[in-house]
């Protein structure tokens, strides 16, 4: 259960007498087409009580051919060059992904469907149908997503709120509010001055603490709650609940800039999984889009024959939720923030192979997870431990998991919520700071906790 709301003797303070619904009852979510960005914000809009009231929007950019090498320009830059290249060369050797609709929410929340984001139209439609349908909550993740989050604010900054997942590395106050893993503050850090030339100290981002609008967390939102874990268990009941326990599920993730690793780390790990073969009843393997073929090859050539494994090859319906349903224990290499911050909320041990290859502010990520006795190393292991974590263990001792089991919750892993706000929010339409601190709190409240499915 979560912490019992302040205020009013049915134990619901007043303002929440109406619901979500009561404050606001339609969300857009801008999207960038990366699961990792999207997830986040639509975990946020399952929290809010809005997930049948959303509409999906996406920030397309040209795709193919030497659209590849430009991801790294400000999308109207690049759409701009794309547009060019095509007038001098007659687009020979281009390819453009087509702008695909997406059939969500129709006409019925004011919320018009479009092929892709446009600040001026989403905005448009926030004013129009205002009076009817109240304030338009704008929730955007990912890079590309800024520029529009912000001209969504500028055209209609009395109809919407506009919250942008992820620091923006820019101003700030362009949004209503912002919400940023702890680790993207990283470079404030004594340490991490150190470890930056002076010359370009400056130019590093964040520059400044976080503001009155900021939230962090210790890691990412998901969409991994309560509700989506129970559905998950029923849908993979038939596949997953017959395995022979305990059941240990590895999901790999890709190498990064910060976080380098190749065939080395995965002949550890298939080295490690031989070691603890012995104590596991299944194991399940899983590979993400970024994972490298000469990984995956190495693994499926150890273990696609060994009886306890199974390794999806990625053809059928993704087993993910299922396998966060249904494991007992999770091996996840240290890149993917995203799964590990999933794994780590539902409250099963979770070992990290490669968090020694991370650097700079994902190195303090990882650091962050075991002081809090969440994860332990995936190294020199003979038997896995199957012992709950416990939420912020403070005290425990490097490489050991608390024995303190909890409960599953919705759990965003919000580490300080520092919120203000003025007397009015969206022009005639007022919200006070004391509801979004007790929506943000409530509905946001941290955890690195939970107990098996079987016990839901």
């Amino acid at each position: 259960m979560r912490p019992e709301p302040p205020n009013g003797s049915a134990g619901v303070p007043e303002i929440f007498g109406g619901g979500i619904y009561g404050a606001i009852r339609r969300a857009v979510v801008i999207g960038n087409g990366f699961p990792g960005a999207e997830n986040q914000c639509l975990g946020l809009v399952r929290a809010l009580g809005l997930s049948g009231r959303h509409s999906l929007y996406r920030v397309l950019r040209p795709r193919g051919g030497i659209n590849e090498w430009l991801h790294w320009l400000p999308v109207s830059v690049h759409k701009k060059l794309d547009h060019f290249i095509r007038q001098i060369f007659g687009g020979s050797g281009l390819k453009v992904e087509g702008k695909k609709g997406m059939p969500l929410l129709g006409k019925k929340n004011g919320l018009l469907h479009v092929l892709e984001a446009d600040a001026k139209q989403i905005a448009k439609v926030a004013r129009e149908t205002f009076d009817q349908y109240g304030p338009l909550l704008v929730i955007a993740s990912g890079r590309d997503t800024i520029s529009i989050a912000s001209s969504i604010k500028r055209f209609a900054p009395e109809n919407v709120f506009v919250v942008q997942i992820q620091h923006p590395r820019s101003r700030l106050d362009r949004f209503d509010l912002v919400i940023a893993p702890r680790h993207d503050y990283y470079s404030l850090n004594p340490q991490a001055r150190q470890q930056i030339p002076w010359l370009v100290r400056r130019w590093i981002t964040p520059c400044e603490p976080p503001g009155k609008n900021v939230v962090l967390t210790v890691g990412a939102l998901h969409q991994a709650d309560f509700a989506a874990l129970r559905s998950a268990a029923s849908a993979w009941h038939e596949e997953l609940a017959s395995l022979p326990k305990p059941l240990l599920v590895v999901n790999i993730g890709g190498p990064s800039s910060n976080c380098r690793y190749g065939v080395d780390l995965a002949k550890q790990l298939a080295t490690m999984l031989q070691n603890v073969l012995w104590s596991c009843g299944s194991v399940r393997i899983s590979f993400s889009r970024r994972t490298p073929k000469k990984v995956s090859k190495l693994l499926m050539e150890e273990f696609n024959t060994h009886p306890k494994v199974y390794i999806w090859d990625g053809e059928g319906p993704n087993p993910h939720l299922g396998h966060l349903a249904w494991a007992d224990a999770f091996v996840i290499t240290a890149d993917s923030v995203s799964m590990l911050s999933e794994a780590c909320s539902i409250g099963k041990p979770v070992y990290v192979i490669g968090a020694d290859r991370c650097t700079w502010k994902f190195a303090d990520f990882q650091k962050s997870l075991a002081e809090r006795g969440v994860v332990r190393p995936f190294t020199d292991i003979r038997k896995l431990e199957l012992l709950t974590p416990k939420r912020h263990c403070r005290g425990c001792k490097s490489g050991t998991f608390s024995t303190r089991r909890t409960r599953v919750e919705n759990s965003y892993m919000i580490d300080n919520v520092k919120l203000s706000l003025g007397q009015t929010l969206l022009g005639i339409f007022s919200i006070s700071r004391q509801f979004l601190m007790h929506l943000f709190i409530y509905l946001l409240t941290p955890s690195f906790s939970g107990s098996h499915v079987e016990h839901l």
